[in-house]
């Protein structure tokens, strides 16, 4: 058994690495989607490109934009002298947000009555006009206080100051709140399934393709030599990426990795096994390579759609949420940020990877059942 298998596993890799192109597919598409993800997939929002319509154009109203300029979200490009102006600026794109001051800011301020200032957002971009209107009413709500401390100090003297309400915050995990954080070992899980998919899913079909199945066919060796044989290869190649995934996202990014690297190479284990079962689910079933490439992506994009990488899996309808307890990938996303963010250990992520151990065992049951050594 062990000879025959080891005759597959040379013939596989030779078959692999005898090709330039895939070589890259394997050992540089991963790094290029690291440094992709790393650099331009991030929902950090800053230097806001801001217009300023200032009517009162008082010292007040000088300072209220000086706040949003100090706080660093804001950077004021224009200021405009009509609404019209305005207005062509948010319609181009030129400007996510605007203030409009109108005149009377100071009075009312010093008057005590409510000074109203509208803030005009473009909402093109949910996410950045969500932020937007954050941090705005953070800004315009620490304003409002000091002025009522300094009003408060005024009437009732230096010496007594008003009592206040201060929330210390801390945030654990991400202290930054870098959202490259967040995202570039969920990379490593993204490009372990692409690449596993796409070489497993052609493996079996391959060798239809070019007639070798028969000579497969006349050799003693069995359907789970056979499976042992194909997947084996495309293992070894997902570890592989997932160190050098893992390399350029702690050494070039700076994304910490607080947990055991042994336990993420455990999680990758159970994790390959079911990438790789489907991946060979999907070439015993496809006729022609073209066939089982289109059915892997079919598989990957609602994949990743559903996996919690882009979009929170609770803010789905529930029927949705149900289908992703059927995602591999679900579950080790929430494994690999717990190792890299958290530093948790098995005790924590035991659900996660039995998920994937019980995926794992399904998909590759699958696979190898359905291998039947025969020119079907």
């Amino acid at each position: 058994m062990f000879e025959r298998l080891k005759h597959m596993l040379i013939k596989e890799f030779l078959q692999i690495f005898r090709d330039p192109k895939m070589r890259g597919i394997i050992f540089v598409m991963p790094v290029l989607q690291v440094l992709v993800f790393g650099y331009a997939v991030t929902l950090d929002v800053e230097n806001i490109r801001t217009a300023i319509y200032d009517l009162d154009n008082s010292v007040a109203s000088r300072e209220f934009v000086a706040r949003f300029e100090r706080s660093g979200y804001f950077d004021v490009v224009q200021r405009v002298q009509s609404a019209d102006a305005l207005k062509r600026l948010i319609d181009r794109g030129e400007v996510a947000a605007a203030f409009q001051i109108n005149s009377g800011f100071a009075d009312d301020l010093r008057l005590g009555r409510i000074a109203e200032v509208q803030l005009i957002v473009d909402g093109t971009d949910s996410n950045t006009a969500g932020v937007v209107l954050d941090y705005s009413g953070k800004i315009a709500m620490q304003l409002s206080q000091d002025v009522l401390i300094t009003r408060f100090t005024r009437v009732r003297g230096a010496f007594e100051t008003p009592g206040r309400v201060e929330l210390e915050t801390r945030t654990w995990f991400n202290e930054n709140l870098e959202s490259r954080n967040f995202y570039v070992p969920g990379v490593i899980a993204i490009v372990v399934m692409l690449i596993t998919l796409m070489l497993t899913s052609m493996a079996v079909v391959r060798e239809k393709e070019i007639g070798t199945i028969e000579q497969i066919m006349v050799t003693p060796i069995t359907p789970v030599e056979f499976i042992l044989g194909k997947t084996l290869p495309f293992a070894l190649i997902g570890f592989a990426d997932v160190v050098l995934v893992t390399v350029v996202g702690v050494f070039w990014f700076d994304v910490p990795i607080q947990g055991s690297l042994l336990l993420l190479f455990g999680a990758t284990a159970l994790y390959l096994m079911t990438t790789l079962g489907i991946g060979l689910l999907i070439s015993t079933v496809s006729r022609t390579q073209q066939q089982a490439m289109m059915s892997a992506f079919f598989f990957y994009f609602p994949a990743v759609l559903l996996s919690g990488f882009m979009f929170p899996i609770a803010n789905m309808p529930q029927v949705v949420q149900r289908l992703t307890y059927l995602n591999p990938l679900r579950y080790f996303l929430v494994v690999v940020r717990g190792i890299f963010l958290k530093g948790v250990g098995p005790e924590i992520l035991w659900p996660q990877m039995l998920a994937l151990a019980v995926l794992g065992v399904a998909m590759l049951w699958l696979a190898s059942s359905r291998f039947q050594k025969t020119l079907a």
